[in-house]
C-alpha cells in the first residue's frame, strides 16, 4: 500500500485545488490571499463593476503580480523578459562583464 500526501488549499470551507507539494500550496495560497485583498481594494474604490467582474480581475491581478509591480513601478514588463535570461550563470569567462553591465542596467531601473 502506498502513502500519498496531498496539500489541498481550502478557502471559505471550500476546497480550491490540490497540490503534490507544499511549496506548490503555498504559493497558491498566497496567490488567492493577493486576490482577495485586490478584490477589497477594487471594491472600496466605488468601480462600477459587478461582483463576478471583481473576482477576476483580482485573479488575473493577482496571477501577474510579478508584472502588474513591474507596471506599477512604471515599467514595461515586455522589456523585462530578455534580462531574466541574462541572470542565469554563464560558464564563459568573457560573458562576465556583459552579466556586470545587465546587473547595474537592473540597479538604475530599481531606482
Amino acid at each position: 500500500m502506498a502513502v500519498i500526501v496531498k496539500y489541498i488549499v481550502v478557502r471559505n470551507g471550500e476546497e480550491k485545488m490540490t497540490f503534490a507539494t507544499k511549496k506548490e500550496a503555498d504559493a497558491h495560497d498566497k496567490m488567492l490571499d493577493i486576490a482577495d485583498n485586490l478584490f477589497d481594494f477594487l471594491e472600496s474604490a466605488k468601480t462600477k463593476l459587478t461582483e463576478d467582474q471583481l473576482e477576476e480581475i483580482s485573479l488575473v491581478m493577482a496571477q501577474k503580480r510579478d508584472a502588474l509591480m513591474l507596471i506599477l513601478r512604471g515599467m514595461n514588463p515586455k522589456k523585462q523578459a530578455p534580462s531574466k535570461l541574462a541572470d542565469k550563470p554563464v560558464s564563459k569567462p568573457a560573458a562576465k562583464p556583459a552579466a556586470k553591465t545587465a546587473a547595474k542596467t537592473k540597479i538604475k531601473e530599481k531606482k
